[in-house]
């Protein structure tokens, strides 16, 4: 069964940084993508970045690019996002996810990590 568990979220203020860390577990991950979304209140979930397992090649939304790093660390199982100058409208719920880098969808979720930015 596959687990992702999310952790280091928290409140910080506007311009500080935050790394938020994924565990991932249940099964072998090479062949997978894994992606950080977040959603905020009366929000719909949007994309934030996402790291190929097997080559760590990343893509990143707009919104977050030149702020947010995602990395991997193959022998603890994580992934992690790094985010610096950090803007209260960066303020979400943080999921980790993982899809096969070959499909579409995303179909395993963690529970959510709360990130929260004052300004």
């Amino acid at each position: 069964q596959v687990q992702l568990v999310e952790s280091g979220g928290g409140l910080v203020q506007a311009g500080g940084s935050l790394r938020l860390s994924c565990a991932a577990s249940g099964r072998t991950f090479i062949n997978y993508t894994m992606g950080w979304f977040r959603q905020a209140p009366g929000k719909e979930r949007e994309f934030v970045a996402a790291i190929n397992w097997r080559f760590g090649s990343t893509s990143y939304a707009d919104s977050v690019k030149g702020r947010f790093t995602i990395s991997r660390d193959n022998a603890k199982n994580t992934v992690y996002l790094q985010m610096n100058s950090l803007k209260p409208e960066d303020t979400a719920v943080y999921y980790c996810a993982s899809r096969l880098t070959v499909g579409d969808e995303y179909d395993s979720w963690g529970q959510g990590t709360q990130v929260t930015v004052s300004s």
